[in-house]
C-alpha cells in the first residue's frame, strides 16, 4: 500500500472490508440508522443506542459505537474504558478509510453538490483520529498523547479540506438569489453531476492498493483534494518507517489547500462560512421556535434563539442527510480541535510543535454553536462541548474576553442567555438525560446560585451511563463544597470514590478537609462530635496517600496526585515541629484553598464570600500564628486577595497580594514541603485585579455588595484601561515564565486563558495600548 494510504488509514488497512459498490441509497439509510442509534446516548438510553448499532457493520456504525465509547471515556477518564474506546476508535478509523478508498472509483456512490466524492468517509475517519486523539491525550502513556497528537494534525488536514470546499462552494453560487439557487438545488440522493464537480471532485489519480485497486478500472483523472489536505504538511519529516512520521509530500500545489499557511486562522474562508450560516440561521427558526413553545419549554427571544437544522431542510443549501452530516460535524470536530489548540497551557506548549498549527478560540466557538444547531449526535455533542467551555472553562478561568453584545454569534464573555436556549433545546429534546441536569446546575452555579443549583443535584433518579452518575456526583460535591456546606461536601465526595477510580487521593482529601472544616467551625457541636469529625479527618488524610500515584496524563502524574502526598508530608513534619497531634499541626483551612483552587470563590455571593473571610480570621487568631510559616502566611494572604477582589475591594486586594506575597523573596516559598505554587498564583491574581478595574467591566462582573460604588454609566477611558490592560499583561507574562512548581499546567489554563483574552483587547484597541 502507498505511504498516503498509511498516513490516511492511520497505519492500518482493513483487510476484511467488503468490495461491493457503494450504493448511494443504502449508504443514506446506514447513516440515518446509526445516528438514530448513537443519539439515543444524549438520552441517556445506553442500552438503546448499543441495541441499535449492533448489528450495523457500515463506517458510520463503527464510528458511532466509537463515539459512544468515547464518551464513556471522557466522562469517567478510567483506564479500561480508555483502551476501549481506542481499539473502537481504531476500528472505526480503519473502516473509513477503507470506504473512502472505495468511493474514489465507484460510479454509484454518493455525489454531493458541496463536497468531494468520500468527504462523508473522509469526516467519519477525521473524527475517529479526534476522539481517538483525546482519548490518548487522556492516557497515562506519553507515547500516546504524542500518537494522539499527530493524529490531531490529520484530523485537522481533512477538516481544513471540507471547509475550503464549503467556501469555494459559496463562491461558486456568487451573486445568485436563494430562490434562483433553489432552482438549481439537487434534491436527489442518486448519483448527479454536480454543478461544481469541476472544482471539488478532484480524485487521487494513484492507484488504490489491494484488491480495490485490481476490481475496479475507472481511474480519477485529478488529486484529491482530501488526500493532498492530509499529506502537505508532512514536508519536513524524513522517510523513515516511524510510527509517527508516514507520509510523503504529493500534489503540493492544489487549488484547496496551496493556500494553508500552518495554523487555524480566520481568513475569508471563515467570511464565506459566515455567509453561509446567515443563510442557515434563516431556515426553520420559527418552526423550532413554535415546536418548543407546544412543548412548554421557555425559550429566549427569536434573536438569540438557535436555528435547528432538521433532515428536512431546504436543500438550496443541503440537498440531503449526508450534506447535513458532513456540514455538522465538520463543524463539531474543527470547532472542537480549535478551541482545544488554544488553551493548551504553557506546560505542554512544546507538544504543538508536533501538530504545526495554533488553536482559534474565537473561529471554534462560531463553529461549535453552529453544529449545535443540528438535532443529530453532532449537534448534542457540540452542545456538550458548549457547556463545557462556558461552565467548565470559562468557570475556571477569571481573565476572559468581554462579552459583545454586538456579535450575532455572542461568542465571548458568557453568554447566558443564549446557553439558557441551548439548555431548553437539549431538555426537550432529550428529557431523561441527567447530563442535561448537571449543566443546568452548573450554569445556576456560574450566577452564584449554589443552594439552587443544590436542588437541582438533589432531585431523585439514575442514569444507564455510571460515568454520568460519578460526573453528576462530582458537581454536587463541588457546589456543596463551595456553599460551605461541609457534610454534604465529605459523604458526596466519599460517593465519587465508588464512582470514579481517576483521582481517589484528591476525593479522600477533600473529604478529609470538610470533616476538618466541622471540627473547626461548627459551634453547634458538643466536644465529642467535634472530636469524631476530627478523628474522620484524619483517617480520611491517612488514606489520601495510599489512592494517588497509580494514574497518568501524558506521562506526568496528576497535579494534585504530587499536591496530596506533599500536604501529608508537611503536616506531619510541622507536627513533629510544634509538639501537637497531625490534626492540630495542619494550619490555613485546606479545604478554603482547595475551594480557590477549583475557582469556588467565583461561584459565591457575598454571604459565603464573607463567611470564608471569617474562616481566614481564625487561623490569623490562632496563637501559633506570629511564629506561623512563611508560606502559611503566603496562603491566607492570597486567599483573602482572591475574596476582596470577588468582592469588588480590588485596591485593597492589590495591596495585600503585593506587601504579603509579592514582595516575599520567592525562596523562602521553595523547599521541601512547601507551597512553591502560591508566588505565581500570586502575579495571575494581581493581573485579575488591573484588567477588573477597567472602566465599566467591575461593576457588570464583581458580586453585588452593598458596598459597591460603581456607576452604571461610566464613561470609558481608553487610555487608563491601557494602562491597567499593560500591568495586567506583565503580571501574566511573570506567571507564564515562571519556574518550574506544583500545579504549574492548572494555572496554566488560567494563564493561556488570559493572554488570549489581552490580546484580543490589544488587537481591538490597538492603537491606544500601543
Amino acid at each position: 500500500m502507498h505511504r498516503v494510504g498509511k498516513w490516511l488509514g492511520g497505519g492500518r488497512s482493513n483487510a476484511n472490508a467488503s468490495t461491493r459498490s457503494l450504493d448511494s441509497l443504502e449508504e443514506s439509510q446506514n447513516l440515518e440508522t446509526a445516528l438514530r442509534a448513537v443519539e439515543l446516548v444524549l438520552n441517556d438510553d445506553i442500552a438503546g443506542a448499543e441495541k441499535g448499532l449492533a448489528d450495523g457493520n457500515s463506517p458510520f456504525h463503527k464510528l458511532s459505537k466509537g463515539t459512544l465509547a468515547f464518551v464513556k471515556a471522557a466522562l469517567g477518564v478510567e483506564q479500561d474504558v480508555m483502551k476501549e474506546a481506542s481499539e473502537t476508535l481504531a476500528e472505526a478509523e480503519a473502516s473509513a478509510y477503507s470506504s473512502y478508498q472505495r468511493a474514489q472509483y465507484d460510479t454509484r456512490v454518493f455525489n454531493s453538490n458541496i463536497y468531494e466524492k468520500g468527504s462523508e468517509f473522509a469526516l467519519c475517519q477525521a473524527e475517529a483520529q479526534m476522539m481517538s486523539a483525546v482519548v490518548g491525550v487522556l492516557n497515562e502513556s506519553l507515547t500516546e498523547s504524542i500518537k494522539g497528537f499527530y493524529k490531531l494534525r490529520k484530523a485537522y488536514m481533512t477538516l481544513e479540506s471540507l471547509v475550503q470546499m464549503e467556501a469555494t462552494y459559496m463562491k461558486a453560487r456568487g451573486v445568485k438569489s436563494l430562490a434562483g439557487s433553489r432552482a438549481e438545488s439537487t434534491t436527489s440522493l442518486q448519483s448527479v453531476p454536480s454543478v461544481r464537480s469541476s472544482q471539488l471532485n478532484l480524485l487521487n489519480n494513484d492507484p488504490a492498493s489491494g484488491s480495490i485497486a485490481r476490481d475496479l478500472s475507472a481511474k480519477p483523472a485529478h488529486p484529491s483534494a482530501l488526500r493532498t489536505a492530509a499529506a502537505i504538511d508532512s514536508g519536513s519529516e524524513d522517510d523513515s518507517e516511524d510510527e509517527f512520521h508516514d507520509a510523503e509530500v504529493i500534489h503540493e500545489k492544489n487549488s484547496v489547500t496551496e493556500g494553508y499557511t500552518g495554523h487555524v486562522g480566520r481568513d475569508e474562508t471563515v467570511d464565506e462560512m459566515t455567509d453561509l450560516d446567515r443563510k442557515i440561521e434563516q431556515m426553520n427558526v420559527s418552526h423550532h421556535t413554535d415546536q418548543l413553545h407546544t412543548e412548554g419549554v421557555v425559550m429566549p427571544t427569536p434573536a438569540t434563539t438557535p436555528a435547528t437544522l432538521s433532515q428536512d431542510t431546504d436543500p438550496e443549501i443541503f440537498s440531503n442527510s449526508l450534506d447535513v452530516f458532513i456540514h455538522s460535524g465538520t463543524n463539531l470536530m474543527f470547532g472542537m480541535l480549535s478551541l482545544m489548540i488554544s488553551i493548551i497551557p504553557p506546560a505542554f506548549s512544546k507538544l504543538l510543535s508536533i501538530i504545526g498549527f495554533r488553536g482559534d478560540r474565537v473561529r471554534g466557538i462560531k463553529m461549535l454553536w453552529q453544529a449545535s444547531k443540528f438535532k443529530n449526535i453532532n449537534g448534542g455533542m457540540a452542545s456538550l462541548i458548549l457547556f463545557g467551555w462556558y461552565n467548565g472553562l470559562i468557570g475556571f478561568c477569571d481573565i476572559i474576553s468581554d462579552a459583545n453584545p454586538v456579535d450575532p454569534d455572542h461568542i465571548e464573555g458568557y453568554p447566558a442567555h443564549r446557553l439558557q436556549g441551548l439548555l431548553a433545546q437539549m431538555r426537550s429534546s432529550y428529557p431523561e438525560s441527567r447530563l442535561w441536569l448537571v449543566e443546568e446546575a452548573r450554569m445556576r452555579a456560574s450566577e452564584r446560585r449554589l443552594d439552587e443549583a443544590l436542588e437541582i443535584l438533589a432531585r431523585t433518579g439514575k442514569s444507564q451511563l455510571r460515568q454520568i452518575q460519578a460526573l453528576h456526583m462530582f458537581e454536587k460535591s463541588l457546589c456543596a463544597m463551595n456553599a460551605h456546606r461541609y457534610q454534604l461536601c465529605a459523604t458526596s465526595f466519599i460517593a465519587c470514590v465508588d464512582l470514579n477510580a481517576w483521582s481517589r487521593g484528591l476525593y479522600y482529601y477533600i473529604a478529609a478537609s470538610a470533616h476538618l472544616s466541622l471540627y473547626r467551625h461548627d459551634k453547634s457541636l458538643t466536644k465529642d462530635e467535634a472530636q469524631k469529625h476530627a478523628q474522620a479527618a484524619e483517617e480520611y488524610f491517612r488514606i489520601a496517600p495510599t489512592k494517588v500515584g497509580k494514574k497518568k496524563m501524558m506521562g506526568r502524574q496528576l497535579p494534585f496526585d504530587g499536591f496530596v502526598v506533599r500536604k501529608i508530608a508537611k503536616w506531619d513534619d510541622r507536627a513533629t515541629r510544634f509538639n501537637c497531634s497531625f490534626i492540630d499541626a495542619i494550619g490555613v483551612s485546606p479545604l478554603e484553598e482547595m475551594i480557590l483552587l477549583w475557582n469556588g470563590y467565583k461561584k459565591m455571593d457575598e454571604t459565603r464570600l464573607q463567611e470564608s473571610l471569617n474562616i481566614l480570621d481564625w487561623s490569623e487568631a490562632s496563637p501559633r500564628w506570629k511564629d506561623e510559616d512563611v508560606d502559611e502566611q503566603a496562603i491566607l494572604a492570597l486567599l483573602r486577595g482572591v475574596i476582596f477582589r470577588h468582592l469588588g475591594r480590588y485596591e485593597e486586594s492589590k495591596e495585600i497580594l503585593q506587601r504579603q506575597v509579592l514582595a516575599r523573596n520567592p525562596v523562602d516559598l521553595k523547599g521541601q514541603n512547601k507551597d512553591d505554587w502560591v508566588a505565581p498564583t500570586g502575579h495571575h491574581e494581581m493581573a485579575v485585579n488591573f484588567w477588573m478595574q477597567r472602566t465599566g467591566y467591575a461593576s457588570n462582573h464583581e458580586v453585588k455588595t452593598t458596598s459597591n460604588q460603581h456607576s452604571k454609566a461610566a464613561t470609558v477611558d481608553l487610555t487608563q484601561d491601557a494602562k491597567l490592560v499593560q500591568d495586567c499583561k506583565s503580571h501574566l507574562e511573570k506567571a507564564k515564565n515562571w519556574e518550574k512548581y506544583e500545579l504549574d499546567a492548572r494555572l496554566g489554563l488560567k494563564i493561556t486563558a488570559a493572554l488570549g483574552a489581552v490580546r484580543g483587547w490589544e488587537q481591538k484597541h490597538g492603537t491606544v495600548a500601543r
